[in-house]
Formats: C-alpha cells, sequence, structure tokens
C-alpha cells in the first residue's frame, strides 16, 4: 500500500483501500472527542487487519445550509489530512457536500457512498451522526443498514473533558475567539495550527530588525486580535520558536486586513512562497496603538523575550502533539 492518500468521493476509490474501515464525520478540528471516534477504528482496523480510512464533508455542511453565516474551520482539508496521517490513516476521503447531496435518502447514503464507492466492512462514528434528506438517517438506521448491506457499525459516546464537558468544535472556536489557545489545546491535544503560504509584506519589520514571515488566514478566522508565543515549521520541516502578531498592525496601518506576522527567531533566509505552519502556545498580549516605531521596538523585543522563556518550558501534550509542534 502506498502512503498516505488525500482522495475525493467522486472518484474510484483504489483497490487497496477498499474493505477497509471507515470512520464518518466531518471531524473539523480532529479534537479529542473526535480522536475518541478515530482511535476506536484505527483499533477495529487492526483487528481486521484491513485499511483504516476517514469519510469527511467538505465544505462543512454548515457552509452549504447556513452560507449567510461566517464559519471559523478549524483544519482545512490540508491540515486534516496532515492530522490524519499522523493519526496513522490510510486515506481520507472527502464526500463533496452540495444540496443535491444532502437531498439523497439515507439509503442512498448508505448504497452509493459507503457500499458502492467505499466498499466498507465496518463504520465508525459518533453516537450523534445522521445522514441524507432531512437527517432520516441516524444511529439505530446506521446499524440496520449495516445488517443488511453486510458491514458492521460501532457507535462512540460523547466525549468529555475532565471537568465532565462535551468536547465540541464550538467550544474551541470560542476559546480562540477569547485568545485562550492554552485552553483550546487542551481540547484539541494538541497545539491549535494554521497552514498558509508566506507572501510579500511591507517589510517594515525588516527594517526594525524583526524580519516577520507574513501569512494571510482565512478572512472567517476569528482568532482574537494579538501577540503570541508560536513555534514556526518550514515546508522542509524544521521549527523554529517565534512571537506572532495577528491583527491589522494599529501602529503602522489601521485599515489593514488581519494577517499573521511571525518573527522567526535565530533565522535569516527567503521564505516567499513557502507553505508553512505556526502553532500557538501562548496568548502574550493584546495589541496596542504605540505613540511610535520607538516604542513598538521596545514592546517588540519584550514580547520576544517572554516568548523565549514561554516555550523553553513547553512539553508535549499528546503523540500527535509532538509530531506538530516539537
Amino acid at each position: 500500500m502506498v502512503g498516505f492518500q488525500h482522495l475525493t468521493a467522486t472518484a474510484p476509490l483504489p483497490a487497496d483501500l477498499r474493505d477497509g474501515v471507515v470512520a464518518i464525520g466531518n471531524f473539523d478540528g480532529v479534537h479529542r472527542g473526535h480522536q475518541a471516534v478515530l482511535e476506536r477504528a484505527l483499533a477495529e482496523a487492526v483487528r481486521r487487519e484491513v485499511p483504516a480510512l476517514v469519510l469527511s464533508f467538505e465544505p462543512h455542511p454548515r457552509k452549504v445550509f447556513r452560507p449567510d453565516m461566517p464559519l471559523f474551520v478549524l483544519t482545512p482539508p490540508p491540515m486534516k489530512a496532515r492530522l490524519l496521517s499522523l493519526l496513522g490513516f490510510a486515506a481520507l476521503v472527502e464526500q463533496p457536500f452540495t444540496r443535491d447531496f444532502a437531498a439523497l435518502s439515507a439509503e442512498a447514503f448508505v448504497t452509493d457512498v459507503l457500499e458502492r464507492t467505499l466498499g466498507i466492512t465496518h463504520a465508525v462514528t459518533g453516537f450523534d451522526f445522521h445522514f441524507g434528506k432531512d437527517r432520516q438517517g441516524g444511529p439505530a438506521y446506521l446499524m440496520a443498514a449495516g445488517e443488511r448491506h453486510g458491514f458492521g457499525v460501532t457507535l462512540v459516546d460523547a466525549f468529555r473533558d475532565e471537568g465532565a464537558e462535551v468536547v465540541s468544535s464550538s467550544r474551541i472556536r470560542a476559546l480562540l475567539c477569547d485568545g485562550e489557545v492554552v485552553e483550546a489545546a487542551g481540547l484539541l491535544g494538541y497545539r491549535f495550527t494554521v497552514e498558509a503560504e508566506v507572501i510579500g509584506g511591507q517589510q517594515l519589520g525588516r527594517t526594525l530588525g524583526f524580519p516577520t514571515a507574513n501569512m494571510r488566514l482565512s478572512p472567517e478566522a476569528t482568532l482574537k486580535e494579538g501577540i503570541y508565543a508560536v513555534r514556526f515549521r518550514r515546508a522542509d520541516g524544521t521549527l523554529h520558536d517565534g512571537v506572532a502578531s495577528f491583527g491589522r498592525r494599529p501602529t503602522v496601518d489601521d485599515n489593514g486586513a488581519p494577517l499573521l506576522e511571525t518573527f522567526v527567531f535565530d533565522f535569516s533566509g527567503d521564505l516567499y512562497g513557502e507553505t508553512c505552519e505556526v502553532s500557538f502556545f501562548g496568548f502574550l498580549r493584546s495589541e496596542i496603538k504605540f505613540d511610535g516605531l520607538d516604542a513598538l521596538v521596545v514592546q517588540m523585543r519584550r514580547d520576544e523575550a517572554e516568548a523565549r522563556a514561554l516555550l523553553a518550558g513547553v512539553k508535549p501534550l499528546s503523540q500527535l502533539d509532538a509530531a506538530i509542534a516539537f
């Protein structure tokens, strides 16, 4: 079998991925609640000695049904694929989610997607997974369908954190909106990480002695604007500590669109055009409009020192966190 594959459900599934165990869900965030489902699928695949796959839906169904409401997607497809690969899955299969697809009956979803497209032997999903037109398919329906079509079904209960609250993507979005990246990491099981191409900027940071790698995040990303201690991973896998500013640069550019600007410690070189990752370890402060550039530079030196101290003492939260940010 080849390495991890990122596929679409509209194309034929490679023969070596058929007869596998599939975890079904949107899995935006791949958080600890999702990982409870994913780990059950991996264990079932090992037991059966078959491939482990994830069936996800793209775009997020809420974007189709409520296009007027912006949605902060925690793990866009490339990041979701990277996380699932690190967890040990053989493939992520994305089902294009359209209104036509949403209008399929529950039986058509089972027959067309699970049986014909994927040829599964076992399905693993959360206890509240619903599918088909008007959500007519639920856990009981899926289990009965499995008996009819010859595949097994495992339902996984909601995962609760140490405070007995259900872990959900909406909770994590709310924490990130408040800059609570440490608490968000506790629910994710790894440090929140974004991926984007490094683009050109005004190069003001370079003239101030703080050259930055600039990234444009999705306009829907409602991460709190401010200064963060981060780790920066280059396309070649090398990792650097850094301090990042996410926001509109009030001292120099009041009207700019939000930008993620990372001062990468102990690095000099050209990053333009590279697709890199930034992992968030701590919120240092909100953005401030300074009286001038001299005051800004003084504060940037303080931010650098605080970020270096914070990052010197961090440890991985999990194997997944270690693979991403350590």
